[in-house]
């Protein structure tokens, strides 16, 4: 796969389950405990928070 398409994956991964595309970039780090904690309580601020954390190359 070419790196456009990567990308691409990871950002539909984080909407429909942002901590799995936080842990496939990052492993288990502080940035996954954090959006785990934003989606299991509030879904929409671990989505946003996910694409943030995947994004901000």
């Amino acid at each position: 796969m070419s790196s456009s398409t990567d990308r691409l994956l990871i950002i539909v991964i984080a909407v429909l389950l942002p901590p799995l595309a936080v842990l496939l970039e990052f492993g288990i780090s502080k940035k996954f405990w954090i959006s785990l904690i934003l989606s299991f309580f509030f879904f929409v601020p671990g989505v946003i928070y996910s694409l943030y954390v995947v994004l901000e190359e």
